[in-house]
């Protein structure tokens, strides 16, 4: 059966929509024309149709029967093409083959219902091992990942949500077989290794400072620089102590004899024989030399210290740096102060050759520099070998995140384990039982199927609408086979001429009716006619007179009692319409019954274009009007014979039976007369048997004068009780 609709977005159903989960066996829908109750119909026919792509309708236990639908489209789907397709029934079946069908059929509804209680069953189970994991799955988010969330976010990617999280704890639990290490250990690599994703950083250059502390350490420096001793001048020279004086005036000596120092002509060519003398070339070399090592020394210095700012300079602004800054910019500019120093001693020494100077060795502030510069690239490296191995190296430490959590919290999760695998247990075992029952029921399903196929005919479909056509007074056409192919029928008229172009509404109403009515019988398709389904019908009395209206309330009440009763295939109705007086009939139990826990009762409405609906559940919204029954035997001439019988059993019922406690022989025993108490039994049987059933010969409409002389006998029922003013005043 239908269990739940929803409808929404789609013709006067809004966003909001309507609901409806408290369907039946046998449900009522009042509605007026255009409330919305054919996009039910259609829904329900063809779930899939593009035109409800938020409708949704899920069935009881997950069984989806067959629909079948009457409505607009039944008739258009099925009428007006010029063919009808026959419709199969157990029409040639012997009495052996109708029973062992039926037994058969007995056998797999037994079958479906085994079925569904252990479906019921497993979804208990279900449901219990899916409350233990809701309930673990809480717990584990509250007491593990929140716990470790901050510290471990980056080990968590991809599983930050409940599900994932407790599936992916429980994967662990079963297979990691990492180390285990500490919380402290852990976090303390993980702020190196989650986080951002590192990069290579690249190392700091070395410095080469071998050729400066060379120079530091030269001889020369600590060598007085003077001319040669065995010069005439040479005394003079170095008792007055003027070396680097002479020398430095030297370089001023002009061609002629002025003097540089007194600027008198003093100056022979002696003089400037034993000035070069004295200026001799070992002199020269020394000089020579100590202004290539001042000049290299400079230099070299100068490049170091500019390579030194660089360094200082780059990894100021780098995040990720691995120098001691602080201790390298302090060596730094000890390091540029001695070279200042330095610089200035070797100026002096450049100045006065035979001055002695010893330089400051920069070799210890170097090689602390150096040894900066080696920690810090020990250091990058390290970073560095991390960043190639950084998807081996983040997977170890997640991995043994995971490895802490599972053992932090093995006590738990074991639990948990042992008790799901225990329902999971017991849910395959009875999953399995359901497939065999599934496999079954497809076996004795097909079984009957081939037994229903060789014994299936189309013919007493066609008997049985023509029968109740003529029944009803359709005397001038019927249902014939097609000339067009086989298993197709036409309508036909009495000469012969084809009649589905100029039937009338109401006759392609009723004979469209009847033909739905065989298809909940049968099926198109002879292996289908023992199937299970459901019926849904929308308003099948438009066009129809009164007459046509009460058979086809009384067939729709036929159906009824037999799906409360559980009787044959079908298992659901759904009926929609818009005709009050239809509704009450199709919806009476009896007199005495007002309400019936498989039947359910709504409401639909359409305000501002914009369809609702309204649950009654049991009660029915559409009350038995007593005073339409009179206003119905009021207009007797307009009515049937068999619409004034029900009437009249129905106004007996409810004044006499229900108001009055008056049974069938307490009515007749009010009549003295011999002769009216036999008329009034009669009534009261007349009455009873046309209310109730369709008797075969129905066909024969009944004569005016037996209406009219049980009319009298009617009205004599309340007279002879002492009611004839109730009579008066509701026949006015």
């Amino acid at each position: 059966m239908i269990r739940t609709i929803s409808i929404k977005n789609t013709a006067t159903f809004d966003e909001t929509g309507i609901e409806v989960s408290e369907f039946k066996k046998v449900n009522f829908f009042y509605g007026a024309n255009g409330s919305g109750k054919t996009t039910i119909s259609n829904f329900i026919y063809e779930p899939s149709n593009p035109r409800f792509p938020e409708c949704q309708l899920k069935w009881e236990n997950d069984i989806e029967l067959k629909s079948l639908v009457y409505n607009k489209e039944f008739r258009d789907r099925n009428f007006g093409k010029g063919t009808i397709d026959g419709v199969f029934t157990l029409g040639q079946a012997t009495k052996e083959e109708a029973e062992l069908i039926e037994e058969k059929r007995k056998e797999l509804k037994e079958l479906k219902e085994k079925g569904i209680q252990q479906k019921s069953v497993l979804d208990k189970q279900v449901e219990k091992r899916d409350s233990l994991e809701d309930d673990f799955r809480e717990e584990v988010w509250t007491s593990i990942y929140k716990k470790h969330e901050i510290s471990f976010k980056e080990a968590f990617k991809g599983v930050m949500q409940k599900k994932p999280f407790l599936a992916r704890l429980l994967d662990e639990f079963e297979n990691n077989t990492s180390d285990l290490k500490t919380i402290e250990e852990l976090k303390e690599r993980a702020e190196t290794i989650l986080g951002e994703t590192p990069i290579k950083i690249p190392e700091i250059p070395t410095i080469d400072f071998e050729r400066l502390s060379e120079i530091e350490q030269e001889d020369i420096w600590s060598k007085k620089i003077i001319g040669k001793s065995d010069v005439e001048i040479a005394k003079l020279i170095q008792r007055l102590n003027i070396n680097d004086w002479v020398n430095e005036g030297k370089k001023h000596l002009q061609e002629n004899e002025t003097c540089p120092f007194c600027q008198e002509e003093t100056i022979t060519q002696s003089f400037r024989n034993q000035l070069e003398s004295y200026f001799d070339e070992t002199f020269t070399s020394d000089t020579k030399k100590t202004k290539d090592l001042n000049d290299d020394y400079v230099r070299i210095f100068e490049n170091i210290i500019n390579e030194l700012l660089q360094i200082e300079s780059t990894e100021k602004i780098n995040k990720k740096t691995k120098l001691d800054l602080d201790k390298f910019s302090s060596l730094l500019k000890t390091l540029n102060s001695q070279f200042l120093t330095n610089k200035e001693l070797l100026n002096s020494k450049l100045r006065e050759p035979s001055r002695i100077i010893e330089l400051i060795s920069t070799k210890e502030q170097l090689e602390e520099i150096e040894q900066l510069i080696t920690t810090a690239n020990a250091l990058i490296k390290k970073h560095n070998d991390i960043v190639d191995n950084y998807a081996t190296e983040r997977n170890k430490l997640v991995n043994e995140i995971w490895k802490f959590i599972i053992e932090d919290n093995r006590t738990r999760i074991e639990y948990f384990v042992k008790h799901k695998n225990g329902l999971q247990k017991g849910i395959d075992n009875i999953a399995k039982k359901v497939t065999e029952l599934r496999e079954e029921y497809k076996k004795l399903d097909k079984e009957i199927k081939e037994l229903t196929k060789n014994v299936t005919s189309i013919q007493p479909s066609v008997d049985e609408i023509n029968q109740t056509l003529k029944s009803f007074g359709f005397q001038n056409f019927e249902i014939v086979p097609s000339q067009i192919g086989a298993n197709q029928y036409q309508i036909q008229r009495t000469d012969g001429e084809l009649a589905e172009s100029t039937l009338s509404e109401g006759e392609i109403t009723f004979i469209t009716f009847l033909y739905f009515l065989q298809l909940v019988k049968g099926s198109t398709n002879e292996a289908e006619i023992t199937d299970e389904r459901i019926l849904v019908i929308d308003d099948p009395i438009s066009s129809l007179d009164s007459n046509v209206l009460f058979v086809v309330s009384s067939l729709l009440k036929e159906i009824t009692k037999k799906i409360r009763n559980n009787e044959g295939n079908i298992k659901q109705l759904i009926l929609l319409t818009h005709n009050v007086y239809f509704h009450k009939e199709v919806s009476f139990i009896n007199g005495r019954t007002k309400e019936c826990n498989e039947t359910n009762f709504w409401i639909l409405r359409k305000i501002d274009n914009i369809s609702y609906l309204q649950d009654f559940e049991l009660v029915n919204p559409i009350q038995n009007s007593y005073e339409l029954l009179w206003r119905e035997l009021k207009n007797k001439d307009n009515n049937s014979g068999i619409a004034i019988q029900n009437t009249m059993r129905r106004i007996i019922e409810n004044y006499f039976k229900i108001l009055g406690k008056y049974g069938d022989d307490d009515l007749i025993d009010k009549f003295n007369n011999p002769q009216e108490k036999e008329i009034c039994r009669s009534l009261i049987c007349w009455i009873n048997e046309g209310s109730h059933t369709i008797p075969d010969d129905l066909f024969v409409e009944l004569q005016d004068n037996t209406i009219e002389n049980y009319f009298k006998v009617f009205k004599s029922i309340f007279k002879e009780t002492g009611h004839i003013e109730h009579y008066n005043m509701m026949m006015n």
